[in-house]
């Protein structure tokens, strides 16, 4: 894929556009030209970083000091991202120095490249980050291009000075300012919210089918579900819309005047968690277009910048991750009620034969358990500032820490969400005919796991239905 500085596809093999190498190297040679006239000091250049910003460094200090900044801040441990969260990470790295404001060189830039292309995949704590930025993942992640560090090979750490020679690569070599630059802005933030947004729209879909089944199943009335309800709220009409044509006019079980609460306020619930992971989306192309380096080249002057206090995203997934923790809840108690033959006229615990076999009741267990571990993902992470460098950095937006929670959030719902479905599955195969328009919806989850007619250990197919909702594409 020609890369032109706009979309990067997940997994393609990546070539720089010419024109854009071009630009990349003009960028470059202003940045260079403006560092040997400009007599004041440049942070991070030609002074130490942090509470040590006031002291000058001399030449001899300067061509050392880029590669100091990427070896002295590499303080984190195991556990490590995941390969593909590693990738992303570098992805939003290569758009950071394709921006007008970057000033690194087209080598840096190609390297780069060359290391997505090569599958090159450096060791990046996934906690303990405790800095108003992301210096320290971002330390061992790039002090891996000098071939200092570890990188991960079939889940095993190398020596990135092993990994460079076995690609007859030799270890980069950084000019000026390059070191600080790889240390600035937000990109594992940027990445956890490009990433945790996808797995929560996936998820608002699934769970949107999942009501649709309950509807279906337990013969809800559906005037409560009418569009006109939503008033002037877009995201709850669209919602209401698109739950009614899922399930249409279909039947009403004889004698129920309303269906419990949790499928009454699921759309409610899901409009808003629709809501606010759109203003996510929001908030992360907004980050696009801001200078995230500090300082930043901007029209020939060295602009300090806070592109390191993405608080605006971080506190955007914290909201996210609550409205999934809501749609959580909602999730189980509805499969609890879908399990109850008072509230679905079918057999006790959805099972063929009850007393003997103990049908999906277990599977009930598992959603409890993961909205337990869910549930404590809650909390904001983006609370808690304390002083660090002696002063100088006394607040931290713990925004990569948001996105820790948001995508752990997201592994517990799609296990929720799957076990449901099976529950839903499982009670229309028990059931007559229901709304001719969700037969397909089912036949997808009954592809991956069959109707339950005696007891099996169904772990290993809640696995399989999850991978299958990753892919899930409404």
């Amino acid at each position: 894929m020609i890369v032109d500085g706009s979309e990067f596809a997940d997994g393609e093999r990546l070539v720089l556009d010419k024109p854009l190498v071009e630009t990349v190297r003009r960028r470059r040679k202003e940045l260079l030209t403006a560092l040997e006239s400009r007599e004041k000091p440049v942070y991070g250049v030609n002074t130490g970083m942090g509470r040590l910003a006031g002291v000058a460094l001399d030449e001899r200090q300067q061509a050392e000091h880029q590669r100091n900044l990427l070896i002295g801040r590499a303080v984190g441990g195991p556990p490590w991202l995941p390969p593909e969260d590693v990738r992303a990470l570098l992805i939003a790295r290569l758009r950071d120095f394709l921006q007008p404001w970057s000033g690194v060189s087209p080598e840096l830039v190609q390297f780069l490249v060359d290391r997505l292309n090569d599958g090159f995949t450096p060791a990046v704590p996934r906690g303990g980050l405790g800095s108003s930025g992301e210096i320290i993942p971002l330390s061992h992640a790039f002090q891996t291009f000098l071939g200092i560090g570890t990188v991960l090979e079939d889940g095993v750490e190398v020596a990135a000075s092993d990994a460079l020679a076995r690609r007859g690569v030799e270890p980069y070599v950084l000019g000026p300012k390059e070191g600080a630059s790889l240390l600035q802005g937000s990109p594992l933030a940027v990445m956890h919210a490009q990433r945790g947004w996808g797995e929560a729209r996936q998820l608002i879909q699934l769970q949107t089918l999942t009501e649709a089944m309950a509807i279906d199943v337990l013969g809800a009335p559906r005037e409560v579900f009418a569009p006109v309800m939503a008033g002037g709220d877009d995201h709850l009409r669209r919602l209401l819309e698109a739950l009614t044509g899922m399930v249409g006019v279909g039947p009403v079980r004889s004698g129920v005047v309303q269906a419990p609460l949790s499928v009454r306020v699921a759309p409610r619930a899901l409009a808003h968690a629709s809501r606010v992971n759109d203003e996510l989306a929001e908030a992360r192309r907004r980050w696009g277009t801001m200078p995230g380096d500090s300082p930043s080249f901007v029209e020939g002057e060295f602009i300090p910048g806070t592109g390191y206090h993405a608080v605006d995203l971080g506190l955007r997934m914290d909201a996210v991750t609550a409205a999934l923790v809501h749609l959580g809840e909602i999730s189980v108690q509805r499969m609890h009620r879908l399990l109850d033959e008072r509230f679905s006229g079918l057999p006790a615990q959805l099972t063929t034969d009850p007393g003997p076999r103990a049908g999906l009741v277990p599977l009930h267990k598992r959603a409890v358990g993961e909205l337990h571990a869910l549930r404590r993902l809650a909390t904001p992470a983006t609370i808690g500032s304390l002083d660090t460098s002696a002063g100088q950095e006394d607040v931290q937006a713990f925004a990569w820490a948001a996105g820790e929670q948001l995508r752990s959030s997201a592994t517990h719902l799609f296990a929720i969400t799957a076990c449901e479905l099976i529950t839903g599955s499982q009670a229309r195969y028990l059931a007559s005919d229901g709304v001719a328009g969700m037969s397909a919806a089912y036949e997808w989850v009954r592809s991956v796991v069959p109707p339950v007619e005696e007891d099996r250990p169904l772990g290993p197919e809640v696995e399989r239905l999850v991978a299958a909702c990753r892919s899930f594409s409404g």
